[in-house]
């Protein structure tokens, strides 16, 4: 790694080492045609069958394998070299794009297919979360960490800002989901290269325990700590509910009106909020009350969520779905420095594993929840009744775990766990 003077406090610091800057380079470019993608299929199924429940089940079938294999990819995450792996998953976005890609010359593209290629996403991605979240702390020098994860969660956020209004805005200006499925091939391409450019390299840990026993420690690990499975559970409960992401194709089509173009700016609002709240906490971080703002900000989550269900209004929803990503990042902070920074670097594969159970479950599942939901009951009843229930999360979980609710400092809890 390049040498950097340990009092170095600049902002940039961790971009001083070359392989966290190929590695960023490559999530940039992934998440971006990944987001892009996203879009371009809620529109082509929504077209397709004008279906919320159908919306759902490419959600569903991204969440089963990204759960199912998790304990696996997290294992294999603490056991072979990070690289490799991520490069793995790189390689079978660019799969999946591709099968994309030729179903979009077929008149009538085939669901199943559709769904099939969702489900090698789901694969990559189970396979790319925990060994990425791992790498971080090999690519800089632990001063440094701090500053690298703030970055990578900002980086996240940019990319799933951008890549949605740029995949809208192709997909409107080509009248075909085939440029925005070319246009994520490219992508993946590069961020292949830049995984198998990277130098640093991980150790894996050698085979010493059991196998049941070496998949079930980061589960063991997270249940022992009660405040990072408070705020993992939160984060999983409030977005399985209160999320609206999947319905938002049938938002622009039928009741905004705003085509796929409006669709990709929807998909955006969230991480625009996300961004310009990282940025307020990079300034100003929770320094104090900890526990206490992380439930209220999900309780204006679950607030914008039923607002943005009522609205009829373009500019209004585009707010309301801003604001609600604001007030989610600092439940995005707050976990992730609850579990990347008090890991352990040979658990941090597996522990990240845990952690994409409960993500994906919130994302995946629970675009496969508001489906389901927007069958039975409509979809405007659906997200205002998903709103109503994360009010009802937050009320359960203040009492449930307690010591989540009264951490005031997120450095202190960090000294009762290291």
């Amino acid at each position: 790694m390049t040498s950097v003077p340990p009092g170095d406090g600049s902002a940039f610091a961790s971009f001083r080492f070359r392989d966290f800057r190929l590695y960023q380079a490559a999530r940039l470019l992934s998440v971006i045609g990944l987001q892009m993608q996203t879009v371009a299929v809620g529109w082509q199924v929504y077209a397709l069958t004008h279906s919320p429940l159908q919306l759902g089940y490419v959600g569903l079938v991204q969440f089963l394998p990204a759960v199912g294999f998790a304990l696996l990819t997290g294992d294999a995450a603490d056991r072979f070299d990070r690289r490799n792996l991520l490069g793995l998953s790189s390689l079978l976005l660019t799969l999946g794009g591709v099968m994309l890609w030729i179903f979009s010359f077929q008149a009538m593209a085939p669901l199943l297919g559709i769904y099939f290629a969702a489900t090698v996403v789901g694969t990559a991605r189970a396979i790319s979360s925990p060994a990425g979240q791992a790498l971080v702390p090999n690519l800089v020098p632990i001063e440094f960490f701090p500053n690298a994860v703030a970055w990578s969660s900002s980086i996240w956020q940019v990319s799933t800002a951008v890549g949605p209004a740029i995949g809208g805005l192709v997909y409107a200006l080509s009248g075909s989901p085939r440029g925005v499925y070319g246009c994520t091939v490219v992508l993946e391409l590069l961020t292949t290269c830049l995984y198998f450019n990277i130098r640093t390299r991980s150790r894996g840990t050698p085979k010493t325990e059991g196998y049941w026993h070496r998949l079930s420690a980061g589960i063991r690990y997270v249940w022992r700590h009660k405040a990072i499975l408070g705020a993992i559970s939160l984060d999983l409960f409030a977005v399985l509910f209160g999320g609206a992401v999947a319905l938002l194709p049938v938002f622009a089509s039928d009741i905004l009106h705003v085509g796929p173009s409006g669709l990709g700016w929807l998909r955006s609002a969230p991480s625009l909020g996300a961004v310009l709240m990282a940025l307020i906490l990079a300034k100003k971080p929770v320094e104090r009350h900890a526990g206490r703002t992380l439930f209220s900000c999900v309780a204006l989550f679950g607030l914008s969520m039923i607002a943005f269900g009522l609205s009829r209004n373009f500019w209004l929803s585009l707010a309301l779905l801003t604001f609600s990503g604001a007030v989610d990042m600092v439940s995005v902070v707050m976990r992730h420095t609850l579990v990347q920074l008090h890991t352990p670097d040979d658990m941090r594969g597996r522990v990240g594993a845990v952690s994409l159970i409960f993500v994906g479950a919130s994302n995946e599942l629970g675009e496969f929840e508001s489906g389901i939901t927007a069958s039975a009951f409509g979809t405007v009843p659906s997200v205002a009744l998903g709103g109503l229930a994360t009010l009802a999360v937050v009320l359960i979980w203040s009492r449930l775990f307690p010591t989540l609710r009264q951490v005031d400092r997120l450095h202190a809890t960090h000294a009762e766990h290291a």
